[in-house]
């Protein structure tokens, strides 16, 4: 059973037993980056931040099949109405150099949504507007922190 706790006008935490629980979340996150989509998802390998961007997407429209972009670094999905979701994951990247190669402005700054996976990789290249979700993982049990700006 998903619980938020608000801990500040900028700060919600969400606790999450199981995938169902991550209906909550998804919906703060939809319902508060309506103006500032970019979206940096932080925990562990093996936290759930591709399992939450997965319903976040599903619960905004895409019929894609969606997957960690681990490899390909990006992958883009499609809204119902045309509009792209890009989902980007740093892992393997070595430097910031790797982002500028690829072109992470025309993601991050598209003002489409933007989920980013490993964004400590990136951290001063990303927007001072965004959306940070931290997954703590305790047993079976996830905290999901998440930080907006006004």
């Amino acid at each position: 059973m998903s619980s938020r706790q608000p801990t500040s006008d900028l700060t919600s935490k969400f606790t999450s037993q199981c995938p169902d629980d991550l209906i909550h979340p998804a919906t703060y996150i939809i319902k508060h980056s309506e103006q500032h989509k970019v979206v940096a998802f932080y925990g562990q390998l093996g936290a759930g931040k591709t399992t939450l961007i997965k319903v976040i997407c599903k619960m905004l429209g895409t019929e894609d099949v969606l997957s960690s972009p681990t490899f390909s670094i990006v992958n883009e999905y499609r809204l119902t109405g045309g509009n792209p979701i890009f989902h980007l994951d740093f892992y393997r990247i070595k430097s910031q150099q790797e982002a500028f190669d690829l072109g992470y402005e025309q993601y991050l700054f598209s003002n489409y949504y933007c989920f980013i996976e490993w964004p400590e990789k990136i951290s001063n290249l990303l927007p001072p507007d965004c959306m940070k979700v931290f997954i703590d993982v305790s047993g079976n049990q996830r905290t999901i922190t998440i930080q907006q700006h006004e």
